[in-house]
Formats: C-alpha cells, structure tokens, sequence
C-alpha cells in the first residue's frame, strides 16, 4: 500500500493569511484543558469547533468544512446526468448516419437530374445497399462504431467527422484510465499508439521491480516519457497517484450509471482499444493501482439526480472531484489531532472547496506544529504534553483571567497591582549597590545618564547612571490547595473554577513569591498529591466521597517539611462523606455522613492547629450542612472561611492570599486575625 503524497505551494507574499499567535491559541483551549484534563482532547475539540485569530478572523472547524464537503458534492449529484456520456456518443453517431444520408439522397437526385439511365440506376443501387447498411446498424454503441468503421462512406464530410469522433473517443478512453496523459498527443498515430503501449509496459515492470524489492529508473523513465505527464510528478509514488485517481474516476463513473449504460460504455471502450497488447496493459496498470491505493474508493459509485448532461471527459473529472471529497472528508473524519491535517493537498481542497476552506484547513493543520515550535507542548511516546514553558502559560492566563475580573469589579478588597516576577515591589527606586538584585528600572537609568552627558546619542550608560526598583523582603510562608475532585464538583459547576483558582495560584507563587511552597493536594474518596506539572490534566473522580480527613494527612505531612507560616486552603462544595479508621484499608464512604466521619475529620483538624497550620475553607454550596461542620473546623483551628460562589471564587482566594502576605509583611512575619 502506497500512502498519498501531498504538494504544498509556496507563499507568494499575495495570499490573505491568518494571524496566528501560539500563545493566543494556548489561550483559547485553557478552559477546555482545565476542565477535562487532556490536551490532546482540547486541541481536538478546537479542531473540531473551529477559533478565530488575534484579528477576529474565523478559521473554521472541521465541523464547518465537513458541512462544506456535504454542500459540494451534493451540488453536483444534483446537477449533472451521468447518462449523458452515453447519449453524447449516441447523438453524435446518429448525426454522422444523418450527414450520410443526405449524401446519399443528393448523390441520387444529382444522377435523376442528369438524364442518363445507367448513372440513375448505379446510383439507386448504391444508396439502396448504403441505406439497408445504415438500417442494419446494431443498437449498441460499440457494435455501431464497429459497423461504421467497416462502412464505404459516400459523405467525405461524414466520414471525416466520424473518424474524429473514433480518435476523439480513443483519446477520452486512454485519459479515463491514465490520467491526461493523451493530453501531450494531439492525434493518436499509429507510432504515438506503439510508443504508449511502451510506455505502459514500462511502468508495469517498474512495479514489478519494486514488488520484488528493487529501485525502479524513475528518472529515465521520465527522460524517455516525461511528455505523456504534464503534472510533472517528482517520483514513481507521485505519479502512480495520479494514475490511481483518474482510473477510480473511471471505475466510479460505470459504477455509477445503470446496467445498461454501464454495459454500453465498456463494449465502446473495448471496441476502441482494439489492440489487445495495449488492453492488457492497461488492465495490468489496474490491477496493480487497485492493491497500492485500496483507499481510493474502487468499489464506489453515485446516485446522480441532475439534468444536465455531461460527456466523458465532464463525467470523469467529475467523478474525480468527488473521490478527493470523500477522500478529503476521510481525512477530517479520522483526524485525532491538527497534525493529521498536515496532509491535506491545501491546492487540491482550494480547487475545491474554496479559498476560504483551504486557509482553514492550512491553519488547522498547523497548530500542534506552532505550539510545538513555540515550545508550548512536545511529544512524548506518541502523546502531546505540556512543555514547562506551556505549564507556566496555563497558569498565568488563568492568573491573568482572574485579574482582569478584578480590575473590572473595581470594588476596594479587590485591587490587586500587576507586578513582575521576584520579590514585591513597592514602586519607589534607588541607586544601584553591589548585593542589589538586578531589577534595572530602564527610564530613571536613561535619564541619569542624559542629565550626566548633557544629552545627545548614542546614550552611553555608566554604573553610577544604574537605578534599580526597591523590594520588600517577604516573610517566607508555605501553602497547601486542597481541591475538591469528586463528581459533584463538574455536576454543580464548580470544577472549572476550582482548577482555574489552583493554576492561578499556582503562577502567582512561583512567579511573584518564588521563595515560598505550594504543595497541592486533590481529594475525593481518597486523597493523593499533585505534582506543580500534572495539575493541567488533573480532572475530577468519578466517585461521590469527599475525604477532608485523608487530605489533611497529606496537607499536614507536606507542609511537615516546610519553613515559615503555615497554611491549608480548601477548595469544596460538600461536607465530608468518606474517611479511614486505623488498619481500614479503604475508605468508609456515607451520604449523608455519618457522625464518625466528622468526628475523623475534626481530630485531623486539631493535629493541623497543633502544628501552626492555618486553614482557610472556600466553600462552594450552599447547603447548611457544610456551613454547620465549617463553622467547626474555624472554630477549632482559627481559620477563617469564605462562602462564594464559581464566578467569585478567584477573587476571594487570590485577594485572601495576597493579603495575607502583606499583612505578614507588616507584621514581621507574625500571624494576623
């Protein structure tokens, strides 16, 4: 089996190209990644549906596309009549016996009008037996070509327009089973017949070569035959595509018409290629396409609703149009991802479907390259992942997302300055001092060194022109997020939310608070820890446990490790329902929870509260069953606990957090109500 070779033109500096940005197009699929944890997913679900640019232009999905491929080919089953290619032969033929009849009659009025009874009589009996020929001409169009070619023509005009039509025919038939090959051969001379067979006897025995596994002389063939291509393929794989194509076209064609059509057709086509050296060939060239290309669609054929008539050559670049649909909309089907697109002939689907569908597909296809170039995502063991550049890209548009909410509210607890990355700054500046870290503030430095050379350029910066940005140093203060994976968090909502705020938080420490730790822990029926790196394709449980106990564990035993202040932010929408006893290898799980569970989860709580362990709940629900067991859990440990909602979540847990750390700050380091 052969795979199908794909030609890509070049950029002429003249097409109307997209602006893509792989940054914007991570952009697009972070909600969708958060959600359901999978990248590969994600990009297929965009593929599928389709995005727009930085500039607002839609690129569309192949949802979009395969719509467009319905509208095509269904635009020419409903115009065109595949009968035509036999009623086109047939009238032709009846106005060649048309044109010899007219001889005929005007041969005999011309001896009537001369008087001499011998021309009269020698020219009756002549159209006598001319016309009882062209009475007993067979119905069937190979048996009339047959007949005609046998047949002493009285119309030299007639007889010249049949053997135009025969070689017309001839040429139609070599070209629905060789590509357009004929296309070099303006008539079809008996050397140019000879030099085809060559030609094709040729090529089967380079396939033969290559069935036994040698290197066939593709570029001598083409010095020797090069002229029957015009398509100019660059290797033996390319060209025997092309011949594959047109010679389904051909196949689908007969398939298509009915019995009696079909059965017509093919007796012509035999008629015509009377050589039988040349049939065979021909025949052997088939046989050996259909087992290299069996994805070309041998066996399909059409249901042709049209009027308009078409001869031949229409049908069988017809048929051809609509085997590169169905093969293009194969394509689309079975893409699992955008690199799958790589292979679509953008030239042949623009012939096609459009300029418009054709940049698309370009677009689409591309994608997983431009975030793989962008060092975004990479491929490991036949899987996309994300890179720890792309990791890092997540959580600051989850981060940015919840900013800009912030900036948009506008209300005083929520005005949060966007800083760099270090240390916080506090916006004043001073003079550069060795030990300093290096945060250069660009404009101040400029502008010492023109107010000391008195201006003009180049600018020529001196150490003593360096002025850096103040930085406060932080109290060092260790994190764990705690976030609820059972399943009523997709069913209520609130995953989207709760994973969004853990990469957000997630960027915010390791870019703004570098020194401090944040361990994250997810929790269901059981608890386990989540590495910085697999929190994109974390996604909830399917199960209903909520085990606060198991994931206090791991939270205490986490921060057990770390320095400085110490707290647990739990992100839930239910009350505990599942817990361990000692020597219980797995979890006891009831809703609604029973008395034990509570109980197993307040003792963990004290061990955090004994342990400095600040815990600070967010809770999701309503319900005054989780209310009643956090207003315990805050009263045991002094934590404080928020209700909120998805839409108001970021802003509750990033304003908290941040405003802890500067209240720490004031405070040197010690804990604030």
């Amino acid at each position: 089996m052969v795979t199908p070779r794909f030609r890509y033109s070049r950029w002429d500096g003249t097409q109307v190209g997209f602006d893509l940005d792989a940054d914007a197009v991570l952009e697009q699929i972070t909600d969708d990644l958060l959600y359901h944890g999978d990248l590969h997913a994600a990009l297929r679900r965009m593929l599928q549906q389709g995005f727009r640019d930085r500039q607002g232009q839609r690129i569309e999905g192949v949802r979009e596309l395969l719509e467009r491929l319905r509208r095509e080919r269904q635009e020419r089953l409903e115009r065109f009549d595949l009968g035509g290619v036999y009623d086109e032969i047939a009238e032709q033929l009846r106005e060649v016996v048309q044109m010899e009849r007219d001889e005929i009659d005007r041969q005999v009025r011309e001896a009537e009008q001369s008087g001499d009874p011998r021309r009269i009589e020698t020219a009756r009996g002549a159209a006598d037996e001319r016309n009882m020929r062209l009475e007993m001409l067979p119905p069937d169009l190979a048996g009339m070509v047959r007949e005609l070619q046998g047949y002493d023509f009285a119309s030299a005009a007639a007889q010249q327009r049949f053997e135009e039509l025969v070689e017309r025919l001839r040429q139609q038939v070599l070209d629905s089973y060789v590509s357009r090959m004929t296309g070099a051969v303006q008539s079809l001379t008996p050397e140019d017949m000879a030099r085809m067979k060559d030609m094709l006897a040729e090529l089967n025995r380079m396939l033969d070569q290559r069935a036994r596994g040698e290197e066939p002389d593709f570029e001598g063939f083409m010095e020797r035959y090069g002229d029957f291509f015009p398509e100019d393929p660059q290797d033996l794989d390319e060209l025997l595509e092309v011949l594959a194509r047109r010679m389904a076209a051909m196949q689908a064609m007969l398939a298509s018409m009915t019995p009696e059509q079909r059965a017509q057709i093919q007796s012509l086509a035999e008629q015509l290629l009377e050589d039988m050296d040349l049939r065979w060939q021909v025949d052997q060239l088939g046989s050996h396409l259909q087992q290299l290309f069996p994805q070309m669609g041998w066996d399909r054929s059409y249901d042709f609703q049209g009027q308009d008539p078409v001869g031949m050559a229409q049908a069988v670049s017809t048929l051809e149009e609509l085997g590169d649909l169905d093969r293009l909309e194969q394509l689309l089907r079975g893409a699992a991802n955008p690199g799958a697109l790589a292979e679509v002939d953008v030239d042949r689907a623009r012939e096609l479907l459009g300029d418009d569908a054709a940049r698309s597909l370009e677009e689409l296809g591309r994608l997983t390259k431009l975030l793989q170039d962008a060092g975004l995502i990479d491929q490991r063991e036949g899987r996309l992942e994300l890179t720890p550049k792309g990791l890092r890209r997540i959580g600051h548009n989850a981060l940015n997302d919840l900013f800009e909410k912030l900036a948009r509210d506008k209300l005083g607890r929520h005005q949060i300055e966007r800083t760099g990355a270090g240390h916080e700054r506090d916006h004043d500046t001073k003079p550069y001092e060795w030990g300093d870290p290096f945060n250069l503030h660009i404009e101040r430095t400029v502008r010492n060194a023109v107010a000391r050379t008195g201006g003009g350029t180049p600018v020529r910066l001196h150490p003593d022109d360096f002025e850096v940005e103040r930085t406060e140093h932080l109290v060092r203060s260790s994190t764990v997020l705690m976030l609820d994976l059972s399943l009523s968090m997709p069913m209520r909502d609130n995953f989207l939310a709760a994973k969004k705020v853990a990469m957000a938080l997630h960027a915010l420490i390791s870019t703004q608070f570098p020194r401090d730790y944040l361990g994250l822990v997810g929790f269901s029926e059981v608890a386990r820890e989540i590495r910085p790196q697999d929190l994109p394709e974390v996604s909830w449980d399917f199960v209903y446990g909520t085990n606060m106990q198991h994931g206090f564990q791991i939270a205490r035993r986490l921060l057990s490790r770390q320095p400085g202040t110490k707290q647990i932010i739990m992100i839930t929408d239910g009350e505990p329902t599942a817990h361990f006893e000692p020597g219980m290898p797995e979890p006891f799980f009831s809703y609604p929870p029973v008395r034990e569970t509570v109980d197993a989860t307040l003792r963990e709580v004290v061990r955090c509260t004994r342990e400095g362990i600040r815990i600070n709940t967010f809770m999701l629900d309503p319900s005054g069953h989780l209310r009643a067991f956090v207003e315990k859990l805050t009263r045991l440990n002094k934590g404080r606990a928020f209700f909120t909602s998805p839409e108001t979540l970021g802003d509750y847990v990033l304003v908290d957090f941040i405003e802890q750390k500067r209240a720490m700050r004031r405070s040197g380091g010690r804990r604030t109500a």
